[in-house]
């Protein structure tokens, strides 16, 4: 598993850290690496990817929606608040789930060489 750079996540993460701090020119690559995990965490997009694991015969890509992408569960200490609680209560699930379906923050990958 790899970050997928295209979440939903993502793009909550550059909301509240790019144009909610009026800044809406920093990248994703700059949001993730400062404001997801530890510091330097990298994200890829699936095209980057397959560049990643083109030695091999067969590559297989998807990228569901988890806890994480659904704000079902809890958020790490640095991202609580009374924002994110409100968030959380009118997050659209529903629109996700039917509209997002592949925009989730885990890329999981299986490749064969």
């Amino acid at each position: 598993m790899i970050y997928h750079k295209w979440s939903v996540i993502g793009f909550m993460l550059w909301l509240r850290y790019s144009l909610g701090c009026f800044r809406p020119w920093r990248s994703l690559n700059s949001i993730y690496a400062r404001h997801l995990e530890s510091p330097g965490t990298k994200a890829y997009s699936r095209q980057e990817a397959l560049i990643m694991f083109a030695d091999f015969t067969h590559v297989e890509i998807s990228t569901p929606l988890g806890h994480a992408d659904l704000l079902n569960s809890a958020v790490g200490q640095r991202h609580r608040g009374l924002v994110l609680s409100l968030v959380r209560l009118l997050w659209p699930r529903w629109f996700i789930r039917t509209f997002f379906p592949k925009r989730g923050l885990s890329m999981l990958i299986t490749a064969y060489k």
